[in-house]
C-alpha cells in the first residue's frame, strides 16, 4: 500500500489529459517509462541518461544529459519530469534546457521529493522545499507556478513507518516491524480517503509551470 504512487499516477493522468491529441510530449528522465501509456494519444518521446544499473531503458528516444537534449527549440507542448529533480547535479541548467525545448505557452509538469531516503546511488543529490522549488523554477524563467502537496501528511507517516519496519527487520526488534507495516498500510489507506495538507509535511511536491 503506497498512497504516493496512487497520487503520482493520478498526476500523470491529469498531465496527459491536459494536452490535445497529437501534441508532442517529452518524458524527461523517463527511466523505464511507467507513464508512457497515459500519453498514447500524443506524440510521446522519452529521454534519459541511462546510467542507473538494473533498469530497462529500451523505450527511450534520446540518451542524453537533460541539460543538453538533442532537439530543436520549442519542440514540445508538454514536458513531464517525474521524480527526477533530486537526481540532477545542476537542476537550474536542466530547467533552462526544458524551457528551451517547450513551445511558447507549453507547460512543465513535475514532481520532486521533500522527504525520502537516498536512492539510485550515487545519483541522488537534493531534496526540495516548496520555497526552493519556486526559486528554481522562477530563476529558470518559468511562470504561473502551481506548487502542491502530492500526498497528504498521512502518506508521509505511512512511508516513515515502512522505512522503520524494514530497518527493524534486521535487528532484535524484528517482531515490532510487522506491527509498523500494519500501521503503515492503515495510514496509507487513510491518506487516500482524506488527503490532509493542513499539518505536517508532504513526502513529495508537484509543480505545474508555464513558459
Amino acid at each position: 500500500m503506497n498512497s504516493s504512487r496512487v497520487y503520482l499516477e493520478a498526476f500523470a493522468r491529469r498531465a496527459a489529459a491536459s494536452v490535445r491529441e497529437g501534441a508532442v510530449v517529452l518524458d524527461a528522465g523517463a527511466g523505464q517509462g511507467p507513464y508512457r501509456e497515459h500519453f498514447a494519444h500524443a506524440r510521446y518521446e522519452a529521454a534519459d541518461f541511462e546510467q542507473v544499473p538494473g533498469k530497462d531503458y529500451s523505450g527511450n528516444h534520446y540518451v542524453c544529459d537533460l541539460s543538453s537534449i538533442p532537439v530543436e527549440d520549442g519542440r514540445y507542448d508538454l514536458v513531464f519530469l517525474s521524480q527526477v529533480l533530486e537526481h540532477l547535479p545542476s537542476p537550474l541548467l536542466v530547467l533552462a534546457e526544458l524551457r528551451r525545448v517547450l513551445k511558447p505557452g507549453g507547460r512543465l509538469w513535475a514532481s520532486a521529493p521533500l522527504f525520502y531516503e537516498e536512492h539510485e546511488r550515487p545519483y541522488d543529490f537534493y531534496r526540495y522545499t516548496q520555497f526552493g522549488l519556486r526559486r528554481l523554477f522562477e530563476e529558470s524563467g518559468f511562470k504561473d507556478l502551481e506548487i502542491d502537496w502530492l500526498e497528504g501528511y498521512l502518506g508521509t507517516v505511512s512511508y516513515e513507518l515502512e522505512v522503520a519496519a524494514h530497518a527493524l527487520a534486521r535487528s532484535r526488534l524484528a517482531p515490532a516491524g510487522s506491527l509498523l507495516l500494519g500501521l503503515s498500510a492503515l495510514a496509507a489507506r487513510a491518506d487516500l480517503r482524506r488527503r490532509i495538507t493542513s499539518v505536517g509535511h508532504p513526502k513529495n511536491y508537484t509543480i505545474v509551470a508555464s513558459v
